[in-house]
């Protein structure tokens, strides 16, 4: 394997473009960590046109993966925790060419976990907690009792990452198992959805009536970048205004509903705004809760 590695390396140092390349090693035989491969090679480039690519090889009977991402890609990977296995490539991984320390200062900040990413990842989250919460309760209410456990395994897994992420914690490929000795309680949560002999419908209930003490507790502290913006102005936002605004573009679409919820729990106002005299079409724009 190392001669694999070194032969890759003096390979791609010959390309400008490339800044980083670290390589992981497949953990186990069925790790979905490598995708299966024997070796991942993640090869961070500015060539915008090749950020996307990924290659297959075989060499020396060992089958390997190749990565290509820019920069910016991978710190969105990152922020959004959607591919859970990047922390764990940039943690774990070798670091086999690193240009200007590109990696090395990477993988600082990832175990630094600053605050400033703690918040953005805490909005994120909640985000996707509070639609999942809310499409749960609904299909409730509506008796659809298999959709409202979907949605609220969906919640209480972005539950867990909250947890993770307030604990000073990136949350792993294996959330259970993380939040199981950081939080039992949510653990037990989780246990009792999938476990518990009641009722599907009483065990999505039991959840839903738990997440609406704890969680949603949490709404002022998960949702503070979102706050300080709207106190950040004497004028009153409008949505597009915030929609547009790149410290919130991660969760645009998200955000009606975050606002909508913020104004119920009285950490945001709306304002009627108009620039028509006749007063034939108002628009609501929000700010903070004057105390």
């Amino acid at each position: 394997m190392e001669s694999l590695k070194a032969y890759w390396v003096e390979k791609l140092r010959q390309d400008d473009s490339v800044i980083s390349v670290i390589a992981i090693d497949n953990p186990s035989l069925f790790s979905a960590v490598t995708d299966g491969f024997d070796l991942l090679l993640l090869v961070v480039s500015l060539d915008s046109e090749r950020s996307h690519h990924q290659f297959h090889y075989i060499k020396d009977d060992r089958r390997i993966q190749e990565r290509w991402i820019s920069p910016a890609a991978l710190n969105d990977l990152i922020l959004h925790g959607e591919h859970r296995s990047v922390i764990y490539w940039i943690l774990k991984g070798e670091i086999l060419l690193d240009r200007e320390m590109y990696l090395e200062s990477l993988r600082h900040k990832v175990l630094e976990f600053p605050a400033d990413l703690r918040e953005h990842k805490l909005l994120i989250e909640f985000s996707k907690f509070l639609r999942s919460y809310l499409q749960s309760k609904e299909y409730i209410l509506e008796d659809h009792t298999l959709d409202g456990y979907n949605n609220i395994l969906e919640a209480l897994h972005h539950w867990a990452n909250i947890v993770i992420i307030e604990s000073g914690h990136h949350p792993e490929v294996t959330v259970w198992r993380q939040i199981k000795n950081i939080n039992p309680g949510v653990y037990k949560l989780y246990e009792e959805l999938t476990l518990s002999m009641e009722t599907v419908k009483q065990r999505v209930q039991l959840v839903l009536l738990a997440s609406e003490f704890s969680v949603m507790s949490k709404m002022e502290r998960c949702c503070k970048p979102l706050i300080d913006l709207l106190g950040s102005r004497e004028e009153a936002w409008s949505l597009q205004e915030l929609q547009l605004d790149p410290q919130l573009s991660d969760i645009k679409s998200e955000l009606p509903l975050l606002l909508n919820r913020l104004v119920k729990k009285s950490l945001a106002q709306e304002l009627v705004y108009t620039m028509d005299e006749e007063l034939s079409l108002l628009e609501l724009r929000y700010t903070v809760v004057k105390k």
